[in-house]
């Protein structure tokens, strides 16, 4: 497989999709840059190379074409953060793309308008009523995918390499995330860095690991993280639960949790989780005590009291000082960490301090030479606000494609360049 360090761009013309899907507020101000900033090494390196760059993104989710999801908002960023001015196609089909993909000249740049303003680029159909019937149905998505190769063929055409450093759409076979690739030849289609760290940094962890490895998982419902605990429980030495899925599993072992959110149909589940964690020798780690509401406040009531003996009226919003400090003793003797999910509603200020004890800890480790790998939109945004992002040893851009990849799926995105 052909790897971006050792290719040379020099009189080439790179077709890279990149994850540009950045929020705007409601002046079209990009309010976090980060994806735009991880690919920027990608794009530099072709550019001092001596090629030149046709630039591919969605944003949002457009249904059809829409001034508020187009890319031209992020033109000037993307133009600043390069150093040089990027070119703007209105389309990413029409005339204007096919022309100025042409006329691009080593050391020049082209943003290409939304991808998804296609429906081809999902090769999912639009506009069917909900009561369509099936014939309609299946006759749309046979027309939809034959539009999407040809969508995929068109990109394809305007380079003579393809580069994806998409790791966020990396689980969706989209036609300008793996389609495309089928008309690349193995040695003319590669990762750009941010997707090979991304790659390497999930097999560090799943298939390189040194143990102990300590897996975190959070967040408030089992059924969103059956696959991901299933897959772990065979690679982990200890998992520990935290979040709002704590109080499904505290329920289903008979303890009281008042007002906590929980999933009264998963308790099973969850005691097959515990069952299926000591038939594989797994330090399954929950809370034991947890810092309580009255309401789901900020401003609420609070009170410390055993895990599994919530008043009613109350709820669980985070994990109590005893339960802190048994997660941050495993963590801190792991040399192998994953974390993905806060221990509590971190958005709140009163009850930050549970995930703001996971993330030190993870620190303290990884100072230690641990490798901490953090992932999910929600942890992200905790090592974020703590200011410890750059302590940890690698913090992910994907979101549904962190948590697929660590399932164990094949990511369509992945395949199409490496084959597997």
């Amino acid at each position: 497989m052909q790897t971006i360090d050792k290719f040379n761009f020099s009189g080439q013309k790179a077709f890279v999709r990149v994850d540009f899907n950045v929020p705007l507020d409601e002046k079209f101000n990009i309010t976090d840059d980060t994806r735009i900033r991880a690919a920027i090494p990608t794009l530099k390196k072709i550019l001092s190379d001596g090629g030149s760059l046709i630039i591919a993104s969605h944003l949002g989710r457009p249904d059809g074409v829409t001034g508020k999801y187009s890319l031209k908002h992020i033109l000037g960023r993307i133009s600043e953060l390069l150093g040089i001015p990027v070119e703007f196609a209105n389309d990413c089909l029409g005339t204007e793309a096919v022309e100025k993909s042409a006329a691009l000249k080593a050391g020049q740049a082209l943003l290409l308008e939304n991808l998804r303003f296609y429906a081809a680029e999902e090769g999912k159909p639009r506009g069917l009523a909900k009561d369509a019937p099936e014939e309609e149905v299946a006759a749309a998505k046979k027309a939809e995918k034959a539009n999407q190769k040809e969508m995929a063929k068109q990109l394809a055409s305007y380079a003579t390499v393809y580069v994806n450093d998409a790791f966020g759409t990396a689980h969706r076979a989209h036609a300008s995330t793996a389609i495309i690739a089928d008309y690349f030849d193995v040695e003319h289609k590669l990762f750009g860095y941010l997707m090979q760290n991304e790659i390497d940094a999930v097999e560090k962890v799943l298939k390189n690991t040194v143990h102990p490895f300590t897996a975190i998982m959070g967040g408030s419902k089992v059924s969103s993280k059956i696959d991901i605990i299933e897959n772990l429980l065979t690679k982990v030495d200890n998992l520990i639960i935290a979040g709002g899925m704590t109080y499904t599993f505290t329920k289903a072992l008979g303890g009281k949790i008042g007002n906590s959110i929980v999933e009264d149909d998963k308790l099973e589940l969850a005691l097959s989780l515990i069952r299926k964690a000591k038939e594989n020798n797994v330090n399954l780690v929950l809370a034991v005590d947890a810092k309580i509401a009255d309401n789901f406040s900020n401003d609420a009531n609070t009170q410390i009291v055993p895990a599994d003996e919530i008043p009613e009226g109350w709820e669980g919003l985070d994990i109590g000082p005893e339960t802190e400090k048994k997660f941050a003793a495993v963590i801190e003797a792991s040399k192998t960490i994953l974390w993905n999910g806060p221990t509590g509603v971190f958005e709140f200020e009163n009850f930050t301090g549970g995930s703001k004890a996971v993330g030190m800890a993870i620190v303290k480790a990884t100072d230690n030479g641990a490798f901490s790998l953090i992932g999910g939109g929600d942890s992200v945004a905790c090592v974020n606000k703590f200011g410890i992002a750059g302590k940890m040893s690698y913090v992910s851009t994907g979101g549904g494609a962190l948590l697929e990849f660590i399932e164990g799926k094949v990511l369509p995105g992945i395949k199409a360049i490496r084959g597997y």
